[in-house]
């Protein structure tokens, strides 16, 4: 990974925040507002939420503001004209690349969610920029292409979620070339369990939407929400831990710990295990990605380990929640797998959202998707955004049958 993007405290760094109004993105322009004399907004970008783009508009001046489409577009360029603001609207795919390869933008925070992400996300990493990387998807769908551009660009990637943050800060600083090789033995991926930890399938085939977007530590949209109660979020970030940190799945260990106080250890040879401890709050693992290598205020309370007095930790149910049996066995089978998996979860969780899957039918519709497609080997973008749309129609047909 490249330092060429080396924060400078003599000058502003210009941030581009795909995904400005979900959780990430808000948290990322509060860590931001607190360091005006570091960083300034270049563009925001958002998927349909207009009235939230504009109020962040109002408040952070960035040069440019996206939506998804031009209808939305054509709104915030008027509400932002009337409040005499300059910021340029753009539309569309081909405007989020453009605000992430931007010649003067340095970091770009990849916040959005889905598979929606991973153009933006690849064309800033090829623009050689420092990527804050909090799209799953990214690496899910295609990791070794995405890893390949990471080194042949010279970017700078950062991992985000609080789990591979974690992880990053536990290794050393150049951990490529495979585990063993730095003494390290194994990776402890934490997991709060969700809201639906130690449910019978019973109770689970009952589980309404509101309740699923309920997490009992974390403020999440609600996609990422189902995902953690259903544990596909941990299996995708299994996935996105082998790509970062070179690991096999074999050694990547997901460990219930239901208070979110340890994001996530490394275990090495000598029988040490290097633990990342704080509140769960997204702006310190933010915070670490703007200023690496510094370390900067982030607004976040210090732990209190008087107060959270102990730590638990506990094996997944496997059983009641395959979905991460799965994104393991996806990220073993290689290929296209991951992205096929990836695709159908998508269309599963949007049913359930919709009220048309039962909660235990997410783990089902994926499972009997990546039974019914062939795995290809991912040479290239295009054969992965085929895997893709390949896995939404099998997933999509399905339902419509059920």
């Amino acid at each position: 990974m490249s330092d060429a993007h080396q924060p400078s405290p003599a000058r502003r760094q210009a941030v581009t925040v795909l995904g400005a109004t979900g959780s990430i993105g808000t948290s990322t322009l509060d860590v931001i507002a607190r360091h005006p004399e570091r960083y300034r907004v270049h563009a925001l970008t958002a998927h349909r939420s207009r009235e939230a783009l504009l109020a962040q508009c109002r408040v952070h001046r960035p040069a440019v503001a996206v939506l998804a489409a031009e209808a939305d577009a054509a709104w915030l360029r008027t509400q932002l004209a009337e409040a005499g603001l300059a910021t340029e609207v753009r539309a569309g795919t081909e405007a989020l690349v453009e605000v992430a390869e931007a010649g003067e933008v340095e970091v770009v925070m990849a916040s959005i969610v889905g598979a929606a992400g991973l153009l933006p996300t690849l064309a800033a990493v090829r623009a050689g920029k420092r990527v804050l990387l909090a799209n799953k998807e990214a690496l899910v769908m295609s990791g070794a292409l995405f890893m390949d551009a990471v080194a042949r660009h010279g970017a700078t990637l950062l991992p985000i979620d609080s789990e591979h943050n974690a992880i990053y800060q536990c290794l050393p600083v150049e951990h490529r070339g495979g585990l063993a090789r730095h003494g390290v033995t194994q990776l402890l991926l934490t997991a709060s369990g969700g809201p639906f930890r130690g449910w019978s399938p019973e109770r689970l085939a009952a589980v309404t939407p509101e309740q699923a977007c309920a997490h009992p530590n974390w403020s999440m949209g609600r996609k990422i929400s189902v995902d953690s109660a259903t544990l596909m979020n941990k299996g995708l970030e299994l996935v996105e831990a082998c790509w970062l940190f070179d690991a096999r799945p074999e050694q990547v260990q997901v460990v219930v710990h239901p208070q979110s106080v340890i994001h996530s250890m490394a275990a090495y040879s000598d029988g040490s295990v290097i633990a990342q401890l704080g509140n769960p709050d997204m702006r310190t693992p933010i915070a670490y990605g703007l200023a690496w290598p510094e370390r900067i205020e982030a607004g976040v309370e210090a732990l209190d380990l008087f107060q959270v007095a102990r730590l638990d930790f506990e094996a997944p149910d496997e059983t009641a929640f395959p979905c991460l049996r799965l994104a393991r066995e996806a990220m073993a089978a290689g290929g296209t797998a991951p992205a096929m998996l990836n695709a159908a979860n998508e269309v599963a969780v949007e049913a359930f959202l919709a009220g048309r899957l039962a909660f235990t039918g997410i783990g089902e519709l994926v499972a009997r998707t990546c039974e019914a497609l062939a795995v290809e080997s991912a040479d290239d973008l295009g054969t992965v955004l085929e895997a893709d749309a390949r896995a939404r129609r099998w997933a999509m047909r399905r339902l419509g049958g059920e």
